[in-house]
């Protein structure tokens, strides 16, 4: 299995040998989705608050007399009756949106979603990135010369301020660690450059099991 390797000026130098295990794996769409649904629903904030009629600030006052007005009985203004009461069965902010996954299931999805784009040839190699200063415009002219897309993710071996800087401005272009990799920005991006490093990174935090 190979992926075309590019040059830091952008040139089409040769191929690259992937790992099997990593990029491909038996792709499962359910996983995927469920990876992603899973880091949608713990990145949402519970924002929309109501109050019940035990926080309404409201007079305890009879709004009129018990008998005689020919109306019903009237209790507390609080309630959910009236305008300007307590809400009954409204958002709170303290809803718990968070899912969880096994740490494998989560590991499977990553792995279904690397070979899922390696499938469909949406991921290269870039071999290094020797710009001595960020410079945004020397980075777009890199990217025009590489495979076009309108989503870019570019996955770092470890932290490079120059190409990280240099990106920040370009819009659609993510920047991310190889021990950070997972199933969403892999899914979300519609091609995605590994440094040649960054590929043996992936392999050692992902497929090199930890002692005990």
């Amino acid at each position: 299995m190979k992926i075309d390797l590019y040059s830091s000026q952008g040139e089409k130098k040769g191929t690259v040998d992937l790992n099997a295990a990593l990029f491909g794996a038996k792709i499962n769409e359910d996983l995927m989705h469920r990876a992603v649904v899973l880091r949608q629903a713990n990145a949402r904030q519970p924002i929309a608050h109501v109050k019940d009629r035990s926080e309404v600030s409201a007079t305890t006052k009879k709004a009129f007399r018990q008998k005689g007005t020919g109306r019903a009985r009237r209790g507390a203004l609080s309630t959910n009756l009236l305008r300007g009461g307590g809400v009954t069965h409204g958002p709170r902010n303290t809803r718990n949106f968070s899912k969880a996954m096994p740490k494998s299931e989560r590991r499977a999805a990553l792995f279904s979603s690397l070979s899922s784009k390696t499938k469909a040839k949406d991921i290269f190699a870039l071999e290094k990135f020797d710009q001595k200063a960020p410079k945004t415009k020397a980075f777009a002219e890199l990217l025009a010369k590489l495979p076009e897309a309108k989503r870019y993710l570019f996955v770092l071996a470890e932290k490079n301020p120059t190409l990280e800087k240099s990106a920040a401005n370009i819009p659609n272009v993510k920047t991310i660690l190889a021990s950070y990799v997972n199933p969403y920005d892999v899914l979300h991006a519609e091609k995605i450059c590994f440094l040649q490093d960054a590929l043996e990174k992936v392999e050692k935090t992902f497929l090199t099991p930890k002692k005990k």
